[in-house]
């Protein structure tokens, strides 16, 4: 008659042993997956804020000088539609008016003057208009916390860069040279402000785009 008997003590320690490597295994998948997907996470997170930030900054900068009342430029000084152009810093004026047909007059509604500055102390950039003073635009502030801060200053990368007709940059030259200016370069260097967990480190991100005022030096 055969003898039942069960599982020796070797055969149960090898059991548990390939067991254990089994599930850890699964954990180590499940670990790299969760921070792979909290990788993307801040990534889309952070493509959500500066996005949008870039295209407005495009659109708007874009209409420098624009006035469809006059064929010159304002009839004053070719100055009047880019009155400020710094590395970090720029003040656009134009003439859309009610329903964007504009009425020859400029700074009579809001959205006319637009200034966009950053501040590198506190890594976030401000948008004012002439209806209205700064407020946060791009960045972490303490009363508006975003998913990302702008770090142009930390990379030593200017927020605009201008260039003349034969593509010369001519930032250095400015504020002279802003009769001259007839392509913007904005480029927003920023880093999310959650860590990311496969590096330990905040990741930094470069979105950068090209600007043409049509309507500055007309």
């Amino acid at each position: 008659m055969r003898e039942n008997r069960g599982f020796t003590l070797v055969e149960l320690m090898v059991s548990m042993g390939v067991t254990m490597v089994l599930m850890g295994a699964v954990y180590m998948s499940l670990n790299a997956a969760q921070r792979h997907s909290s990788a993307i996470e801040r990534k889309v997170s952070a493509q959500q804020d500066v996005k949008p930030a870039l295209d407005l900054m495009s659109i708007e900068l874009g209409m420098a000088s624009y006035n469809p009342t006059t064929a010159s430029l304002w009839g004053v000084s070719l100055n009047r539609g880019i009155q400020e152009a710094t590395t970090s810093s720029i003040r656009v004026e134009m003439d859309i008016g009610p329903g964007g047909d504009g009425n020859g007059v400029m700074g009579d509604h809001p959205n006319e003057v637009i200034r966009f500055n950053y501040d590198t102390v506190n890594q976030y950039i401000t948008r004012e208009t002439n209806y209205g003073g700064a407020q946060p635009f791009l960045g972490d502030i303490p009363t508006r916390p975003r998913a990302i801060r702008v770090i142009n200053n930390t990379l030593n990368i200017p927020l605009f860069r201008y260039y003349d007709g034969t593509g010369t940059d001519i930032s250095a030259t400015l504020p002279a040279a802003i009769p001259n200016i007839r392509r913007i370069d904005i480029t927003l260097a920023v880093e999310t402000e959650g860590i990311d967990p496969n590096t330990n480190q905040r990741r930094r991100l470069i979105y950068s785009t090209s600007v043409i005022p049509r309507n500055h030096g007309i």
